[in-house]
């Protein structure tokens, strides 16, 4: 019997594999505003987010790995301040790289009826604007920042109906990173015409830019290799620097779909 499986496992060896995650999804829901140096008044609407992840790993056999992932998000507002008469339009892009490691926790009956958890740590950089409407002199804030952000995340997986249904969370908090900022009473022509400094590039940690992201998401398998995704994002940035304070809270029903590609990397023959 042993030398049967040595025979078997030699006339079909497991090729090395490069595994791939897609997801693709739109947002709607509440945005809550507030940038001290546009205006003291606090901003609430509607915003609309796009997402994409992409989740990338190598494994022969083993399913515990490392794993890169890649995230990109585009978000767009138009928020109004309690009286309604003032308008302010915000959008931002993110861009989200990271590695990080998942292990199965525990498993019962099946392969796929698990328990996992992930930890790693990702790079994030943001770009984006927010343009008051009403003002004059100041009109619109530049946002800029890079942040080393930890990430954990945990997620059951399990088989219903004979379909896979994966529910997971996921928190991410920047920890150290740097930001872009005016200083209270500074305009931007003094910055970018008169080249004036005074303290713009701004060192940060979780203390004066208490943010954080977590997204909740379930998955129904359609097919073998796509999902139907539905979930909840939640993206709070706050920032208390050079006298001024901003926070951008987005809260989003997301829709989307989700689809898994394998491919196998060809073995060289010797000749």
């Amino acid at each position: 019997m042993l030398m049967a499986a040595l025979t078997t496992a030699q006339a079909s060896p497991v090729l090395p594999a490069t595994h791939t995650r897609q997801s693709y999804q739109l947002g709607i829901g509440p945005t809550q505003l507030l940038d001290t140096y546009l205006s003291q008044e606090k901003f609430s609407g509607t915003g609309f987010t796009f997402l994409s992840t992409t989740e990338r790993y190598g494994s022969y056999v083993s399913y515990d790995t490392w794993r890169t992932l890649i995230q990109h998000q585009l978000s767009l507002s138009s928020v109004d301040d309690r009286s309604g008469s003032r308008n302010e339009l915000q959008g931002d892009y993110s861009f989200f790289i990271g590695r990080v490691g998942k292990w199965q926790a525990c498993t019962w009956h099946h392969y796929h009826n698990a328990i996992n958890v992930q930890a790693g740590a990702m790079l994030n950089g943001n770009l984006g604007f927010i343009y008051n409407t009403s003002n004059s002199n100041n009109p619109a804030q530049a946002r800029l920042s890079l942040n080393l952000m930890p990430v954990v995340a945990a997620d059951c997986d399990v088989k219903l109906f004979k379909r896979r249904l994966v529910t997971r969370y996921e928190l991410a908090m920047p920890l150290v990173g740097l930001a872009f900022s005016p200083n209270y009473g500074q305009s931007y022509y003094e910055i970018f015409s008169l080249g004036n400094y005074d303290h713009n590039v701004v060192p940060t940690t979780f203390v004066s830019a208490p943010s954080f992201r977590q997204q909740l998401t379930v998955d129904y398998q359609l097919w073998k290799n796509a999902s139907l995704r539905i979930g909840y994002l939640g993206d709070y940035q706050q920032l208390r620097v050079n006298n001024l304070k901003s926070h951008v809270l987005h809260h989003r029903i997301m829709v989307g779909y989700v689809r898994s590609l394998t491919h196998v990397k060809p073995t060289k023959t010797k000749k």
